[in-house]
């Protein structure tokens, strides 16, 4: 975070955590007692420690704030675009809609809006990418952690499991390979953090994580696996 972001820093980011908790209040993570809140926190402290800016770590927040609570806001996605917009800069609402990759419920079908959502990073901002990336490694190490606790009898609770580190892996290949590095810039023009910070994040225990559940749920052989669907993911 650049130094000039810090005296404001903590207000910002203190009224952000308070309209996350709200907006997410009756949430749990799926299949746990976990209060939602607790990934959002993750996400942003995932961002904060690698480079993120304070504009990003309150994208952290809010990442899957139209995403999941558009539809019930008063008034709308609309208007809860308009509150993020006045509240916290249209920054922000840029980096949290380049991370929404639904904002109906129900949702569309699982793989075309992921297939959307990945097509669509490609010329995402660094911003993004870095929220995403984040968002992903969280989600890969809460799996991980069920799946050492749990065994692949995760798999027949949370049919969704394997999927995760499968979006995880093929972000973190656009990310460290195919994405152009100029896409990505320096520090300046990166909001304080450099290019790498992308591939770094993804390189290193993100595809760890990602291997280790996609390894154990086609090794299950469940039902739905999606780990081969995609050439060249591994």
């Amino acid at each position: 975070m650049d130094r000039s972001e810090r005296p404001s820093f903590h207000v910002a980011f203190s009224r952000a955590l308070a309209f996350a908790t709200e907006l997410h209040a009756i949430q749990l993570r799926k299949q746990t007692d976990i209060p939602y809140i607790s990934h959002l926190i993750g996400v942003a402290g995932i961002v904060l420690e690698n480079g993120g800016t304070a504009d990003e770590a309150i994208v952290g927040l809010l990442h899957d704030s139209i995403e999941d609570c558009g539809v019930k806001f008063p008034g709308g996605v609309e208007a809860l675009r308009a509150h993020i917009r006045a509240s916290f800069g249209p920054a922000v609402l840029a980096i949290v809609e380049g991370c929404t990759d639904a904002e109906t419920l129900p949702k569309p079908p699982w793989r075309a809006r992921k297939a959307a959502y990945l097509a669509h990073l490609v010329t995402a901002s660094p911003s993004v990418r870095l929220v995403s990336c984040s968002d992903k490694l969280h989600n890969a190490r809460a799996i991980v952690s069920d799946l050492r606790v749990m065994g692949n009898a995760l798999f027949a609770v949370q049919r969704g499991a394997g999927r995760h580190p499968l979006v995880l892996r093929v972000v973190g290949r656009g990310v460290s390979e195919g994405w152009p590095a100029g896409a990505r810039g320096g520090a300046a023009a990166n909001g304080g953090h450099d290019e790498g910070v992308g591939s770094r994040l993804i390189t290193s225990d993100t595809r760890i994580a990602a291997f280790e559940v996609v390894r154990a749920y086609c090794q299950e052989a469940h039902p739905g696996c999606e780990f081969g669907s995609i050439p060249g993911v591994w």
